[in-house]
């Protein structure tokens, strides 16, 4: 009997294989590989360290992430998609070759006012339809024109949007529109651009432009609420496993869990699995959220608690402790577990907790 708990199986061949389509599909543009939020939940440095070789640029959210990647030995430039806020930061930068976004008034005079002793390669973030944050196209003729004045930022300027809606298929004038307006605006001013996400390097292929931002595909994900990776080639880089810790025969009739509100149709034999919402696993995924038990698709039944959860085997189950239970991964994919509890796909891999170890193969 060997049981264990919940282990995220990081297979960092797939995250190359993954970027490699991307690439693929883009074959004009130059990659930057998305290594927030802990590279999606898979582990930032060691995500980042797989794929120094295949990838120009790293990309994170915040300016600790950007810290992390070059105290652990990432040596390419890494760009700061939410910019900085503070001279510290700026300063910190400057002396470290991470790329800044810019995307309000405040950062463009703190440009301005302060003496780096290198110069920055500066992203300006153009609200096309957004609308979270970004210079408007109103602004952008002023804020070049500032930019252009500053000694302590590299000449030209990049530019770069985020879409609002490219994971819709049938919002596709939407997007088409922020194309268009990006275009319109950026066009002449800069010396590089970059428009597209996930979803854009798949469905927008004529705003591939100078370089794409691959993210929730470089692990395996699609963008796309309806479709799963491998409908566009891509392997799923985390089978989320955890083990069957007790086998128990439960009777019809009979509830399983917090508030009873689960009840067997049936005579049948209910597993105990070491996972619950105190790893990640998702408190609210309901009864009928599949998993797989020695290749085989078994619902959970009940609520998920926090340290375990409880599925229906089924009366003739040959199961026993200590046998690996997917959560999803290959065979199971993310995307499919994340429709059963109405949530994204990006979520549930971001949003695993510290408890869960992390193993790497490939």
């Amino acid at each position: 009997m060997d049981a264990r708990g919940a282990v995220a199986r990081i297979n960092l061949e797939a995250v190359r294989h993954n970027l490699r389509v991307a690439k693929q599909l883009a074959p004009g543009a130059r990659a930057i590989a998305v290594v927030k939020a802990n590279a999606y939940g898979h582990g930032d440095l060691t995500v980042a360290a797989a794929l120094k070789d295949e990838a120009e640029l790293f990309a994170v959210a915040r300016f600790e992430e950007a810290q992390k990647l070059r105290a652990g030995g990432i040596r390419q430039p890494i760009l700061l998609l939410e910019g900085f806020f503070n001279v510290a930061q700026l300063e910190y930068a400057a002396r470290h070759d991470f790329h800044i976004c810019i995307h309000q008034f405040a950062q463009l005079e703190a440009l301005e006012r302060t003496p780096l002793a290198r110069p920055v390669t500066v992203w300006v973030k153009i609200d096309s339809g957004m609308h979270r944050v970004g210079f408007t196209p109103e602004q952008a003729d002023e804020v070049f024109a500032r930019l252009a004045q500053v000694a302590a930022v590299l000449q030209p300027v990049n530019a770069m949007t985020h879409f609002a809606r490219a994971d819709e298929p049938e919002q596709r004038a939407v997007t088409e529109a922020q194309i268009a307006r990006f275009q319109q605006v950026t066009k002449g001013r800069v010396k590089a651009t970059a428009l597209c996400n996930s979803a854009g390097v798949i469905a927008f292929p004529e705003a591939h432009a100078d370089y794409v931002r691959p993210g929730i595909m470089l692990y395996g994900i699609t963008p796309f609420g309806d479709r799963q990776g491998s409908d566009f080639g891509l392997r799923p880089a985390m089978d989320f496993t955890t083990t069957l810790i007790a086998v128990r025969e439960h009777k019809a009739g009979e509830p399983v869990g917090y508030a009873g509100s689960w009840v067997s149709p049936r005579d049948t034999r209910i597993g105990v699995i070491a996972v619950g919402y105190g790893d990640g696993y998702p408190r609210m995924a309901p009864p009928g959220t599949p998993v797989l038990v020695n290749g085989r698709r078994v619902p959970l039944a009940g609520r998920v608690s926090m340290d375990m959860a409880t599925i229906d085997l089924g009366p003739d189950a040959t199961d026993k402790v200590g046998d690996e239970v997917l959560l999803w991964g290959q065979g199971l994919a993310a995307e499919e577990v994340a429709r059963h509890v109405g949530t994204i796909a990006y979520e549930l891999v971001t949003r695993m907790t510290a408890r869960p170890r992390l193993e790497y193969i490939g």
